[in-house]
């Protein structure tokens, strides 16, 4: 029992003393490079999913726009098989005997034409005539008369008073319809409307409402009631 004792006591004599720590530290460094590879690989994985999410984002979103997206590289579309020559050789060579012209075969010749001797005609003897020549009267032409030049009928201001609203610029069927409901179908009626009056109407058009004093109805209804087409012209563009 002794002697055992002793032979491990001197086995443990022979190692060094900081072969444990060594053994230790080894073991620790060992542990810090496999979790930095576990890092690294989790980071690449992480890493290749973004770069698989942008590029369907890429292509999402060119595809909404309406734009067709980058082809993407790969080893079956890069491998290109060429057409065979033999096939495009036959297509040319059919082609150029499609092109080629056929002569057109010579016509035959024209038939001799008979050629018939003139007949003499007969010299007819002139008559004498008895009666001396009558030289013919030359009558002067006649004066050509110009087309009278139209005049343009003035339209009297009672015409223009009396006709419907829709004269007015800027005012359509619609309109005119809401405006008969209030009680103003002729530009007469349209002209003789006081400000306070005007307002009022203005206010019941629903959505043409602020038209009148846009489209100045009332200045365009005072105007053609009082004749003045020429004015109205002038101001608001051809009746």
């Amino acid at each position: 029992m002794n002697e055992t004792s002793a032979t491990s006591a001197s086995g443990l004599s022979l190692l060094p003393d900081g072969i444990a720590t060594l053994t230790a530290i080894h073991f620790t460094i060992i542990a810090v490079v496999a979790i930095l590879v576990v890092i690294g690989l989790l980071w690449g994985i992480k890493a290749k999913r973004s770069r698989v999410k942008a590029s369907r984002d890429v292509i999402a979103n060119a595809e909404e726009a309406g734009v067709p997206p980058a082809p993407v590289d790969s080893d079956d579309q890069r491998a290109t098989t060429p057409a065979p020559a033999p096939v495009e050789q036959r297509k040319a060579e059919q082609s150029q005997t499609q092109t080629r012209t056929v002569a057109p075969a010579p016509a035959p010749p024209p038939p001799p034409i008979e050629r018939v001797s003139p007949v003499p005609a007969t010299p007819t003897p002139a008559r004498a005539d008895p009666s001396p020549a009558i030289a013919p009267t030359v009558q002067p032409p006649a004066e050509i008369k110009a087309p009278p030049t139209p005049v343009d009928t003035p339209v009297s201001s009672p015409a223009f008073a009396d006709g419907p609203v829709t004269q007015l610029k800027g005012l359509g069927p619609k309109v005119a319809t809401q405006l008969g409901a209030l009680g103003v179908t002729t530009v007469g009626e349209m002209a003789a409307l006081s400000e306070s009056e005007a307002q009022s109407i203005d206010a019941q058009l629903g959505n043409f409402t602020g038209r009148m004093g846009r489209d100045r109805w009332i200045e365009q209804a005072r105007l053609l009631a009082a004749g003045d087409k020429a004015g109205f012209e002038a101001i608001f563009g051809k009746l």
